[in-house]
């Protein structure tokens, strides 16, 4: 049985950890992270077959982008 999942609340302030996701996001994603991790959750994203739930971040210049939970602080 999975275990249950503790999500970000709608709202919450985070910063992205540019470590975990650097493999994963474009060059200009990198560089507008590296300048300011910051940003505010306004969703969440299902994001495969198995239960994976992501959050969509909202970030200071208006874009939104998602990333796992254990990618955010």
């Amino acid at each position: 049985m999975p275990k249950p999942t503790s999500l970000t609340r709608i709202g919450s302030n985070v910063k992205i950890n540019l470590e975990r996701v650097r493999d994963r996001i474009p060059p200009g994603l990198i560089k507008q992270l590296s300048e300011d991790p910051r940003g505010t959750v306004m969703d969440y994203k299902m994001t495969d077959g198995k239960g994976g739930i992501g959050v969509v971040i909202k970030l200071k210049d208006g874009s939104k982008n998602w990333f796992f939970e254990e990618e955010i602080s």
